[in-house]
């Protein structure tokens, strides 16, 4: 899919935020928001926008995926023709491949070839948020600083749909104070795949379980990803198999919503922590 050029860095963007971050995680959302208000861009949120269809797409149903799609060209798509924002900013690898790659699928037919271009032209100028920091505005330091051991787990529609791999882990590198420690078999998928998840529930759980002990091999206090679905699906494994680390949206990091230290002070990782998915600040409270 071609990507956009700027002459200049964009100074107005729309946030598609996606469902589970604007129901589940709506620290994801701010986090992505203040993350570009901090390079000096001017994002806008249309409360209008919905799911982007790729669960029912995923599963089969075209034409109730098609309903969503056009809502979204419908909401999107204005603010990009008159020239209001000049780009598309989604904190999602997943739902970013969905508008970028299978609108086009979805409206190929003759009948829907307005819909199609329209698509076309949206996709050119919608970004995962890392690739959007690194790519069209040149961040690789966004300031934050994190002591403790960070790894990264690349979500599956990120790295082979979109092609991301390098622009998260130059902005992991560059948190302060973070230790950065490599995770075994990292392009391993986690299992969750949405609806995969449930209609393979055994394959799933086994592919999330073998996550999870390379994540404990790692040693990593937080694994950072960039979709919130496989962050869910991790957690989940993380926390049943009572393992000391926990799934985090990278945009949690580079905005420092972690704090500063995974863990106090002068203070020992636990080797099991009685709550997994939780750890102390560097006050040492909850």
């Amino acid at each position: 899919m071609h990507k956009h050029t700027f002459p200049t860095p964009p100074r107005r963007v729309a946030l598609f935020v996606t469902c589970m971050a604007d129901m589940l995680y709506p620290s994801v959302g701010i986090a992505a928001t203040e993350l570009l208000e901090r390079q000096g861009v001017e994002v806008v949120f249309p409360m209008e926008q919905t799911c982007c269809g790729q669960p029912a797409f995923n599963a089969g149903y075209r034409d109730e995926a098609r309903v969503l799609a056009r809502r979204f060209l419908q909401v999107f798509g204005p603010l990009v023709e008159n020239g209001s924002v000049q780009a598309i900013v989604a904190p999602s690898g997943s739902c970013v491949t969905m508008t970028s790659h299978f609108y086009d699928v979805l409206f190929e037919d003759s009948n829907e070839r307005p819909l199609r271009q329209l698509a076309q032209r949206l996709a050119s100028v919608t970004f995962e948020l890392t690739e959007f920091l690194v790519d069209v505005l040149g961040v690789i330091d966004t300031r934050a600083r994190l002591e403790g051991r960070v790894t990264y787990h690349p979500c599956c529609h990120l790295l082979r749909e979109l092609g991301i791999d390098e622009q998260p882990r130059k902005l992991l590198a560059a948190v302060e104070g973070a230790e950065f420690v490599e995770l075994p078999d990292a392009v391993d998928c986690c299992g969750f795949g949405g609806l995969f998840a449930v209609k393979n529930a055994g394959i799933s759980g086994a592919m999330g379980r073998r996550k999870a002990d390379n994540l404990a091999k790692s040693g990593a206090d937080v694994v950072a990803m960039c979709d919130v679905s496989c962050m869910t699906h991790i957690n989940g494994i993380l926390s049943r198999e009572k393992i000391n680390c926990r799934a985090v949206h990278i945009a949690e990091i580079l905005n420092g919503q972690l704090g500063s230290r995974l863990h106090p002070p002068e203070e020992e990782a636990p080797a099991t922590a009685d709550h997994p998915r939780r750890w102390q600040d560097a006050k040492g409270g909850d």
